[in-house]
């Protein structure tokens, strides 16, 4: 394993750790290596002292000054995700968005509202709810239209 002293372009020093040299630039040129402070990822290899052997073990080293460094708002998006993600989970939370305004939720009575809409025994309307693999495999082979609605991507979070 490496060691490299990285910095990224708002100034900001952190340390991380690779199994090898070239390991390092494939990732860093996938967008894989981020600044853990602002979470940019134009990162470079920072000039760093060897490791040496130090005779003065007892003192305690002295810290390398720092300076102030703002962050970087919250809504910095992670760039670990790449877009093609990015835009599904965005599409899903849409889906999302969109039965949820537009259904009843029904919560765990999903399958007896289900049926009773069905043999129209309750008023026909979307909703949606929870049901477990067992209770939509029955709706299914009683001819009940159903289909899972996705958890949103950051509820699993």
């Amino acid at each position: 394993m490496i060691r490299f002293t990285l910095a990224c372009e708002s100034g900001h020093h952190f340390e991380s750790w690779f199994p090898s040299n070239a390991a390092y630039d494939e990732q860093s040129a996938r967008g894989f290596v981020t600044c853990p402070f602002c979470d940019s990822a134009k990162v470079a290899k920072a000039p760093m002292a060897p490791a040496v052997a130090r005779t003065d073990r007892g003192r305690p080293a002295a810290s390398p000054p720092s300076l102030p460094v703002p962050a970087a708002p919250a809504e910095t998006p992670a760039s670990m995700i790449a877009e093609p993600e990015r835009q599904l989970r965005a599409l899903l939370r849409a889906v999302r968005a969109q039965v949820e305004a537009s259904a009843e939720h029904v919560g765990e009575r999903f399958a007896d509202e289900a049926r009773a809409i069905h043999y129209g025994d309750a008023e026909g309307r979307p909703i949606y709810g929870e049901a477990s693999p067992q209770e939509a495999r029955a709706l299914i082979e009683e001819g009940i239209e159903v289909l899972p609605l996705p958890p949103a991507p950051d509820d699993r979070h």
